[in-house]
């Protein structure tokens, strides 16, 4: 049996990942750049939302220094990547083999492989921030899609060092993707500060997401994310793949 896989319309695309294939081709803003940096969109959020906002920057540079001076638990991220994130929570790490596995972060230029333009233009380098989580468990990930300035959709992910999975739901905490075995996690206390401040990050930008924690029933930000998923998410249902691509058109597309 042969099975067809669904053209990709990038002349004129209509679902979300379609959406985000077209922007990683055809989009050069520049401003995309600066809030995809780990090190400068800190900055950025900080300036328009507030210190008390951002997980402070415990040090960053262009490699690991030969022996670590800071206090446990932290997590090591490269600047200019996603999914590389290194949890460090106890005293009996090999630091030369870690620093032997994050080596090549300065080398390569993050997403080049799925045609992520923008990662490209940040300056590579290390940073390390203190680690968030509760209990040794990593929090929440709350990540907000905002379309021509009005935060829609929060996709929650789950258990994102094992057995990872995401939920989606509406801005007013319906579940909107398949039900799965997973209960609907509790609506965050700060839910209605997290929508705000996602759209004040986004202003300007007809979609962007914005991606959030809560620690102690405050909201901390995490990143802006211009290529979810780099375009190849799996919604379930399919539908919301083109409902979400109907609210980037209707925000302008690109």
């Amino acid at each position: 049996m042969v099975r067809h896989q669904k053209r990709v319309n990038l002349d004129s695309p209509t679902t979300f990942n379609e959406l985000v294939q077209r922007r990683k081709l055809q989009n050069r803003d520049m401003r995309m750049v600066t809030l995809a940096d780990k090190v400068t969109a800190k900055a950025h959020a900080a300036g328009v939302l507030g210190h008390e906002w951002v997980i402070p920057t415990i040090w960053h540079g262009a490699a690991l220094p030969e022996q670590p001076d800071w206090a446990r638990p932290f997590v090591i991220k490269p600047r200019h990547g996603c999914n590389q994130n290194i949890y460090i929570r106890d005293r009996d790490v090999d630091w030369n083999e870690l620093r032997a596995h994050t080596e090549p972060w300065g080398r390569k230029a993050y997403g080049r492989w799925l045609d992520e333009w923008l990662y490209a233009q940040i300056p590579r380098g290390i940073l390390v921030e203190p680690f968030v989580g509760e209990n040794g468990q990593l929090p929440i990930d709350y990540k907000i899609f905002v379309f021509g300035g009005v935060a829609t959709h929060v996709q929650v992910h789950l258990e994102r060092e094992r057995g990872h999975r995401w939920i989606v739901f509406d801005r007013d905490w319906n579940r909107v993707s398949a039900q799965t075995a997973d209960a609907d996690p509790a609506c965050p206390k700060s839910l209605r500060e997290m929508l705000d401040a996602a759209e004040t990050l986004a202003r300007g930008f007809d979609f962007v997401r914005c991606d959030f924690y809560e620690i102690g029933g405050k909201p901390l930000f995490g990143e802006m994310t211009f290529y979810p998923g780099s375009g190849l998410d799996k919604f379930n249902p399919v539908t919301l793949d083109a409902e979400f691509g109907r609210y980037w058109l209707d925000a302008g597309g690109l």
